[in-house]
């Protein structure tokens, strides 16, 4: 767990480590590989290389014959801000304060969270150690920053005017890249549908926007899946609305393949696919009931597919293969910030999977709190074969009113039968209140449908997941034990956002240093006529000429960015 109380020594380490990485990178950027995420919404492993026959992904699943397939790979929550703040910082949010659905449109008013103050996005601590980080599209991070787009410091280049290939050639990269088309919205009833909300209008012309953005190329040649020929999972009922949306996700991946196509096309031509490992996946389950929001594997089992150019491939990492090993969402920034060699914080909860020959994890932990306008807490641990979930409210089914997933044509079509009683008993459960215990064996009942928590012959499995997720409660600490109106407070006060210290700029020794009150803060500043903010981590050594004028701001995460501080040099 993270304490507030040991933040200056938190914070004198993170400044070593920052400097070590410094040397480190400059030492060795010639055997140092780019890094590329792409990371598609909303989806599970509804891939031809992961199994699925209907799925029309040639792109993809080309993609994994020349890489290594990750089959147990889950996400730290079933919705995007939590599961997206759990990667970006490596920490379950649940120790800081992440882990309620964006907390910026909390109903009662918005906040970002604020974590402790050492802790530190890992594209920051790239950028800190010389690479250039950029970002295309969506942060969704919990931390505040301008129109959500996190801190500004964790970012070279960032937000809707970044494209997928602005990478440098000069230096090593870790590009993130998100690729929205299979998000929930994208089964809505197209365009030409009499929208039934203000969302569902919204969502309508937004994706009309995009498609025509997608045309020339970067669009799907796939035909339109055909909804008969979609195959139902036991808990949704044979129905045209629940079908069409399923067909409408498929048609979505299929256009979601070709964007991905197209990427990997630009980095062969830019002649970077040699000096790059690639890896795909996705920030969560299916945008459909009972996968996204939820804390079942189709809420949380994600597909993943990393390509390894041959200088930087690990042993074992055979093109092709597949890895079975369990691995988190907080893993992925200790791997990325290894390769590039980059020293990872010692605070953080993921651990590496650089080398495929080590072990893998024993659990998976995942978090499911409040989701848009519904309160819930639960808790969740994963081992290779069973799934252990606590809830805090087992008076709230999964399958309750919300605003957003009731646009989904499918979803309607559910609450018309559960009122007509015209669902069977499995199709019934996820409406109904859960226990406050639940256990499944998910290689024997890989929907989650049988609770297997009562059943003395798996009592000692119980037991033991139990105590595993009581010891990481206790591990890493749970800020759900504070009602979220009482967190929001402690946050931001009064309902104020606290802003950061403006830097001080001072020149010692021919160097210019630059200094925030805010304990944690990270500082940005440039020079002369720059427009873009460079990371601070050490004294300028090269002074600008005389007169030059050099600007610094400075954010402490969750906190408002400071007023810029002004300097000529002398």
């Amino acid at each position: 767990m993270l304490h507030d109380c040991a933040m200056l020594s938190h914070v004198t380490r993170l400044r070593s480590l920052l400097a070590a990485g410094l040397m480190v990178s400059f030492a060795a950027q010639a055997e140092t590989p780019n890094v590329l995420l792409v990371v598609a919404e909303d989806l599970g492993p509804r891939i031809g290389a992961f199994g699925d026959s209907l799925a029309q992904t040639p792109r993809l699943d080309q993609f994994a014959d020349q890489g290594v397939r990750y089959t147990n790979v889950f996400t730290a929550a079933g919705v995007c801000a939590p599961s997206r703040a759990a990667l970006i910082t490596a920490v379950h949010p649940i120790a800081w304060g992440g882990q309620h659905m964006r907390t910026s449109t909390r109903p009662g008013g918005g906040y970002a969270a604020v974590p402790p103050p050492e802790l530190k996005a890992f594209p920051e601590l790239l950028r800190a150690a010389g690479h250039y980080t950029y970002n295309v599209q969506k942060t969704d991070y919990q931390l505040g920053g301008a129109i959500g787009g996190g801190p500004f410091t964790v970012w070279d280049a960032n937000g809707w005017r970044v494209a997928g290939d602005d990478w440098p050639t000069d230096r090593t990269f870790f590009g993130m890249v998100n690729l929205g088309v299979t998000h929930e919205s994208g089964v809505f009833a197209p365009l030409g549908h009499w929208p039934h909300s203000a969302t569902h209008a919204i969502m309508q012309l937004a994706r009309a926007f995009q498609y025509a953005r997608l045309a020339g190329g970067s669009g799907s040649t796939a035909q339109a899946t055909d909804p008969r020929r979609v195959t139902l999972p036991p808990y949704y009922p044979d129905h045209p609305a629940v079908r069409g949306d399923l067909a409408r996700h498929y048609d979505n991946i299929a256009t979601l393949d070709a964007q991905v196509g197209d990427l990997l096309d630009r980095l062969e031509a830019s002649g970077l696919a040699e000096s790059t490992i690639v890896i795909w996946t996705t920030d969560h389950g299916d945008g459909l009931p009972r996968g996204k929001r939820e804390l079942y594997d189709s809420g949380l089992h994600v597909p993943m597919i990393i390509r390894y150019p041959s200088a930087h491939r690990p042993p074992g990492a055979v093109p092709g293969s597949v890895d079975e090993r369990l691995i988190s969402f907080v893993d992925l920034g200790p791997t990325i910030l290894e390769w590039m060699n980059t020293p990872v914080p010692d605070h953080v909860h993921g651990r590496s999977f650089a080398s495929p020959g080590s072990p893998g994890r024993r659990y998976v932990y995942a978090q499911r709190d409040r989701i848009d306008e519904i309160g819930d807490r639960q808790r969740a641990v994963r081992d290779e074969r069973f799934k252990y979930i606590r809830s805090w409210h087992p008076e709230i089914p999964g399958g309750h009113r919300l605003a957003f997933r009731d646009n989904q044509e499918g979803m309607r079509a559910l609450w018309e039968l559960l009122e007509a009683e015209r669902l069977d008993p499995l199709q019934r459960l996820w409406f109904e209140p859960v226990a406050a215990e639940r256990l499944y064996d998910t290689h024997e009942d890989p929907h989650e449908l049988s609770d297997l928590a009562g059943d003395p012959a798996h009592a000692d499995t119980l037991t033991r997941l139990r105590g595993a997720l009581d010891q990481w409660i206790a591990r890493v600490g749970d800020t759900s034990d504070e009602p979220e109106k009482q967190l929001a407070e402690r946050f931001w006060p009064g309902g104020k956002q606290p802003e950061t210290l403006a830097p001080r700029i001072t020149l010692a020794n021919d160097r210019i240093e630059i200094a925030s009150p805010t304990p944690g803060a990270s500082i940005g500043y440039r020079i002369g006529s720059a427009e873009a903010w460079s990371l601070y981590t050490r004294a300028i050594d090269t002074l600008p000429p005389s007169g030059q004028s050099v600007e610094a701001k400075a954010v402490r995460y969750g906190f408002a960015e400071s007023e810029v501080t002004a300097w000529q040099v002398p």
